[in-house]
């Protein structure tokens, strides 16, 4: 029998979960998401209902020697806040979700928990005519996403999400609380903006720069078979990147896809466009172009220009992700062309031993206007991205939709030349992918910065293998 950890201490208003407790295992796997847990087991789990909570956690477990892991979603598809042995933080009760409106020159603001979702602050913030480049899966917590920098909805125009983080609270392995800013401890709050699982504090709060809700947000999209990836993709990358920054263009490849009265079942390639603009005619004349498609008859389907919502979008992107599923995931930044990467990887995802599973390729997926990548550890590394993610349901098929995984990647960079985002990439994929998601010296100053801040290695830090 496993020797049971002292108790916390009386302060703690959230839940204490050891690893001997009836309620652990499930506490355990929904501290992810993925239907996919890893078999790493934390000696402890702390659910916190507040902030002092957060800092009694921290501050007991560097007392008892313990390590400590962080999750405020649990959407990371490598499981990264399970670790063996510690602590594990669960924030998934720090929900709490403030608007400040605008005042003179400053703009509106939000003071949200590292535990609202996508589609909390949509709801929100649709009332008041506000927006923030939320991420594409509505169930994804801010706290993991921000970190991360995270690549959201209108980002080509609006930037990185964490390039509108303006504050953070965060609980240091000190246990002291710190607001961290451009002027306040602004080391850690470089690192806040980019450092994803590897962030060296717990995040109680970020405070976020809103903006005005677009008048106009129109989407449309042309499906194609995959076998028309090449020109699909030489035809749409160069005008997608022509387009105005509102414009958002990606390439979607699919396992699988319904049939239709031109095409049987089969996989596909979608090129989907969504305009976030000021007015109604400026988001059609933004998308019509997509209309003058020269090969636009050979389509499987098309949508033409449709008015949507944020909420719509979520939905939208909550068919693609579903829950309840199993799920495996890797990214990639590349100095290569869309049609080069895509065209590379086509077979592989048509025979794909799931045909939910699919790729997803942002045309420039994010702004590279310095002033909104100033004072952040992320940066967009490639010229091209794309993330594949391995979706299936049995667990029977865990190790060959792995195996498809790592193969279709490897395929993406044959030379093994890429960098990653690592908000998504598979940590366990080898042990230096967590370093190749950040340029040398990003890195280099993320380490000193965990140098400083947490000496005694307090918080666990990148997953590897």
């Amino acid at each position: 029998m496993r020797p049971r950890a002292p108790a916390v201490g009386a302060d703690i208003e959230g839940t204490l979960i050891r690893r001997d407790d009836p309620g652990y295992e499930d506490a355990r796997t929904g501290a992810v998401w993925n239907e996919v847990t890893p078999p790493r087991c934390p000696e402890l789990i702390v659910r916190a209902a507040t902030e002092a909570d957060v800092v009694h956690a921290v501050t007991w477990a560097r007392a008892q020697g313990l390590r400590v892991a962080m999750c405020s979603g649990g959407h990371n598809w490598s499981g990264s806040p399970l670790r063996d042995g510690g602590l594990l933080l669960d924030l998934s009760g720090l929900r709490r979700c403030g608007i400040t409106p605008a005042r003179g020159h400053d703009p509106a603001t939000a003071t949200v928990g590292p535990a609202v979702t996508g589609q909390d602050l949509v709801a929100a913030l649709t009332p008041h005519g506000l927006a923030f480049p939320v991420g594409h899966c509505p169930t994804v917590a801010v706290g993991g996403f921000l970190l991360s920098g995270g690549l959201g909805w209108n980002s080509r125009a609006w930037g990185a999400s964490c390039a509108d983080v303006r504050e953070i609270r965060a609980v240091t392995a000190d246990g002291r609380t710190v607001i961290c800013s451009d002027t306040e401890h602004p080391d850690l709050f470089w690192a806040a903006r980019g450092a994803g699982p590897g962030f060296c504090a717990a995040v109680t709060g970020f405070r976020l720069a809103l903006h005005p809700h677009p008048a106009s947000v129109l989407t449309t999209a042309l499906t194609f078979p995959l076998a028309d990836v090449r020109q699909v993709t030489e035809w749409a990358e160069p005008l997608a990147r022509r387009l105005p920054p509102y414009v958002e263009t990606a390439f979607v490849l699919a396992a699988s896809g319904p049939p239709a009265t031109s095409a049987p079942r089969g996989p596909r390639i979608t090129v989907a466009a969504t305009a976030f603009a000021a007015t109604e005619h400026e988001a059609r004349q933004a998308l019509e172009p997509f209309a003058d498609c020269p090969f636009g008859a050979c389509a499987v389907t098309r949508q033409l220009p449709t008015p949507v919502s944020f909420a719509a979008l979520h939905e939208g992107a909550a068919a693609i992700w579903p829950p309840a599923h199993r799920y495996a995931a890797d990214t990639l930044w590349s100095p290569e062309s869309h049609a080069t990467q895509l065209t590379r990887i086509a077979d592989a995802v048509a025979h794909a031993p799931s045909g939910k599973s699919l790729v997803l390729s942002p045309v420039q997926p994010v702004s590279q206007e310095p002033a909104l990548l100033r004072n952040m550890a992320f940066a967009p590394l490639g010229a091209s991205y794309l993330v594949c993610y391995a979706v299936w349901e049995d667990p029977a098929g865990d190790q060959d939709n792995a195996r498809w995984l790592r193969d279709t990647m490897a395929a993406a960079d044959p030379r093994g030349e890429g960098s990653h985002y690592i908000a998504e990439t598979d940590l366990e994929a080898d042990p230096a992918r967590a370093r190749r998601s950040y340029a040398p010296a990003t890195w280099d100053r993320l380490q000193e910065i965990k140098a400083q801040w947490d000496p005694e290695n307090l918080f666990h830090s990148y997953l590897a293998p």
